[in-house]
C-alpha cells in the first residue's frame, strides 16, 4: 500500500520550505455544507492554498479524486503541461458535480504528485436533506 501524505496546520510549522511543502502538495475541498438528496453539489478540489504546484513534465498533480467515505465518486487525470509547463507554477483545481444520496456525505479528495507521492485533504461533511 502506498503512503498518503496528509495535510497538517501549516500555522504549525516553523520551516517556510515545510508549509511550502505541505500546502502546495495537499487538496483542499470547497462545497456546501448541506445538499439535497437527488440535486447536484458541486464539489471543487484546488490543489494548495497559499503555495502554487510546479508543472514540470516530471513534477506535476497527475491525478484529483473524490471520495464519500470509501466510495470513489469522480476522478481526474492531468498531463503534464496542463498548468503551462517548464516548471510554471499554478493550482490544478477541478470541480465535480456529484449527486448526494443517503443523508451525509464525509468527502474526502486524494491527489497524486508525481514526485512526492500520495496526499490526502481533511474530510469535508456535507448533510444531505430528503
Amino acid at each position: 500500500m502506498p503512503k498518503i501524505n496528509r495535510y497538517e496546520d501549516i500555522e504549525q510549522v516553523e520551516k517556510e520550505a515545510k508549509k511550502d511543502y505541505i500546502d502546495r502538495h495537499s487538496p483542499f475541498i470547497s462545497c456546501a455544507s448541506s445538499a439535497k438528496k437527488g440535486e447536484k453539489l458541486a464539489v471543487t478540489v484546488t490543489m494548495g492554498n497559499e503555495y502554487s504546484h510546479p508543472d514540470d513534465g516530471d513534477h506535476y498533480i497527475r491525478s484529483i479524486q473524490l471520495y464519500n467515505r470509501e466510495t470513489l465518486l469522480a476522478e481526474v487525470s492531468f498531463p503534464a503541461g496542463t498548468l503551462g509547463g517548464d516548471g510554471a507554477k499554478g493550482q490544478a483545481e477541478v470541480t465535480f458535480n456529484i449527486v448526494p444520496t443517503g443523508t451525509s456525505l464525509k468527502l474526502t479528495a486524494l491527489a497524486y504528485c508525481t514526485k512526492h507521492g500520495l496526499w490526502e485533504s481533511v474530510p469535508s461533511t456535507v448533510t444531505v436533506e430528503g
